[in-house]
């Protein structure tokens, strides 16, 4: 399968995957000559600036759009007009009138639309999944997601503007996944200055509470640390990634109850290896699509809605 991977930052995590994998051939569009040169260098993949050609190409199958959120819906839309498969990396859109031009489009054709999201296939947030579902510790009455990060990443400053978008999405993903559209949402966020910030979102469900945090004022030396810990009648799971300087997640996961502390390893590949390899099986026809439009939609609000709640308020000028 042919595949055009547009963009050369974040799709650098999209290209180390691909990159592994023996039956894809990748080509990559980028804008900045060295960035294209470093992807090239580290996996041989054809790279180009010439993002027309990619789209007038027939023999691409599947458009993989790691572009900068603003341009997301515009590419997709342009990838289904065009005849192709579309893997969009998270958020979809910056409205909820753009994400549904992208489904009205996508239900009028015979494409398939994946969005990145990959929490859904970590190791150990399978783990409680498959807890929620199967009511193994009793029934959940409080769940807590937090993300703290320095900012590692160039060009990215995390701050109240971007912040729910591009961290606590994913987060905000697993609570609707597992607890739906929740009956009130209060939120609260600080602006960092010149760069970072922080903000917390209190979901309310009958019987239960989520909470999800994010942090981007972490030093350089904290790394990037995240996790959940799930509260049910009768246990307590917790899983919590990366250590101080390192990134990365594992897939250890404890679990508390009466009968003491037990830690559990959870299997499979990490997040983002299967996630493409869930597109790609579904492209094979061998898999039905987990992380279609429909099913991203309700998240997609909900941050949206968190997005706008933390913006800071515009200050009064000077009384006269």
């Amino acid at each position: 399968m042919k595949i055009a991977l547009l963009g050369t930052g974040f799709g650098q995590a999209h290209a180390a995957v691909y990159a592994a994998r023996d039956d894809v051939e990748v080509v990559v569009f980028g804008r900045t000559p060295a960035a294209l040169a470093r992807i090239h260098d580290s996996h041989g993949f054809s790279t180009t600036t010439d993002l027309d050609g990619l789209y007038d190409d027939p023999t691409i199958e599947l458009i993989d759009i790691c572009l900068p959120t603003a341009l997301h819906a515009e590419h997709a839309l342009r990838a289904l007009a065009a005849g192709k498969h579309v893997l969009c990396e998270l958020p979809l859109a910056l409205t909820m009138s753009d994400a549904e031009q992208v489904a009205a489009a996508a239900e009028a054709g015979d494409r398939q639309v994946f969005v990145d999201m990959f929490d859904r296939f970590g190791p150990a947030n399978r783990v409680l999944f498959d807890a929620v579902r199967a009511g193994t510790y009793g029934t959940l009455r409080a769940l807590e997601l937090d993300m703290h990060t320095a900012l590692r990443w160039p060009g990215y400053d995390l701050g109240l503007d971007s912040i729910a978008l591009d961290v606590m999405h994913g987060d905000l993903d697993i609570v609707t996944q597992l607890l739906g559209v929740p009956e009130s949402v209060s939120t609260a966020g600080v602006s960092g200055g010149q760069r970072g910030s922080a903000a917390h979102a209190i979901l309310t469900y009958p019987d239960v509470t989520a909470r999800v945090s994010a942090s981007s004022l972490m030093p350089d030396a904290y790394g990037s640390r995240g996790g959940y810990r799930a509260t049910f009648t009768d246990g307590v799971l917790e899983h919590y990634f990366g250590e101080v300087g390192e990134d990365g997640e594992d897939a250890t996961v404890v679990e508390y109850t009466a009968a003491g502390r037990r830690v559990l390893t959870a299997q499979g590949a990490d997040s983002y290896t299967a996630m493409i390899e869930h597109v790609l099986a579904c492209l094979r026809g061998e898999a039905d699509n987990r992380i279609a439009l429909s099913s991203v939609l309700d998240a997609l609000a909900l941050t949206l809605d968190i997005h706008h709640a933390i913006q800071p308020e515009p200050r009064s000028g000077p009384v006269s």
